[in-house]
């Protein structure tokens, strides 16, 4: 595996974001030359200023939605791991239309780019919002629903035109349906972040985090480094099975919303007991969100090696540990 990467050049498309900067990490540690495209509406500067130095790492300061930015920073790659999209449920049910330019028209336009470029493995992120209505548990990838949000639409489009172009191109893709990520560098700001930081935010500020609906509903909550597992598996698997296909990226456990917060707070609170005293608030449920949602990863675990190294605790304590350091700024 060594070898493969320390021989490869690789677009990582939304590398200064949550996941995309700890892909970038990864891959420079594996030898790899990566080049960041990133337009910074949602990635973070800081997130990536760590590289700007290494000679292995270029930044493109760019927007999928422009074809030739995206031919530009493809030049010379030999892969591409597109991570670059526009998440949220609630934001695309507000915005429907950039969701829609960024997420499809942005990734089809990475797609014709690496087309162009000659590019055979094509490693893309999706979602578990791609399930949709479908109330199977666990989650199989063959049997999907009906989508319940603008932003599962686009993911369930990116995954159609990712298998026409294998079929089509003959180009080696692969789509990853993330469920649930977290970890360090996910952003606790701002009015559509993720549950798991911005309950962390509201109990170190002392201040109640609100809980949609009765908290009864369940994720399959899956640490960042089980991500990263899989991104690098998938970019440089000779497993001609998982070509054109996609698999879950998860835990295979699931817990609900309230005993998250729970979690959250007792650990937090082994750092500062009077943490403990902060208490939920319950407000009315989100439109577009699922039920329940819980992964079945043996397709992962059987094409492309998988095996998770944390569950969802071991994840947390990770992460608690490294948002108290960060968000007090230790």
């Amino acid at each position: 595996m060594t070898s493969m990467f320390s021989n490869a050049r690789i677009l990582v498309t939304g590398g200064a974001g949550f996941i995309g900067s700890n892909l970038c990490d990864a891959l420079i540690e594996k030898g790899s030359e990566v080049v960041c495209l990133d337009n910074f509406i949602t990635g973070r500067r800081e997130n990536i200023e760590h590289l700007l130095n290494e000679p292995k790492f270029t930044l493109v300061d760019g927007d999928i939605r422009d074809l030739e930015t995206c031919r530009r920073a493809i030049t010379g790659c030999t892969h591409v791991c597109h991570q670059a999209a526009l998440g949220s449920v609630p934001r695309s049910v507000e915005d429907p239309n950039t969701t829609n330019a960024i997420n499809i028209s942005g990734g089809l336009n990475v797609l014709v780019a690496a087309q162009e470029a000659g590019i055979k493995r094509f490693v893309f992120a999706s979602s578990s919002s791609v399930y949709g209505s479908d109330e199977t548990m666990p989650k199989v990838e063959h049997k999907t629903g009906a989508p319940l949000s603008p932003y599962a639409v686009t993911k369930v489009v990116n995954e159609s035109y990712a298998q026409v172009f294998h079929q089509i191109h003959g180009m080696e893709t692969i789509g990853l349906r993330y469920f649930n990520i977290f970890g360090r560098r996910q952003d606790p700001e701002g009015q559509y972040a993720a549950v798991i930081p911005k309950f962390v935010e509201s109990i170190l500020q002392f201040e109640s985090p609100a809980v949609f609906g009765d908290g009864e509903q369940s994720r399959d909550f899956t640490y960042i480094d089980n991500v990263i597992q899989m991104n690098l598996n998938a970019l440089s698997t000779i497993s001609s099975q998982a070509f054109g296909e996609v698999f879950n990226v998860a835990c295979g456990s699931r817990i609900t919303i309230n005993e998250l917060f729970f979690s959250i707070r007792d650990l937090l609170s082994k750092y500062d007991k009077s943490l403990n005293t902060v208490e939920a608030t319950h407000i009315g449920e989100r439109a577009g969100d699922i039920r329940h949602s819980l992964a079945d990863i043996s397709k992962a675990q059987s094409h492309l090696n998988y095996i998770p190294t944390h569950d969802c605790q071991q994840g947390l304590e990770e992460a608690m540990n490294w948002y108290w350091n960060s968000l007090r700024g230790d």
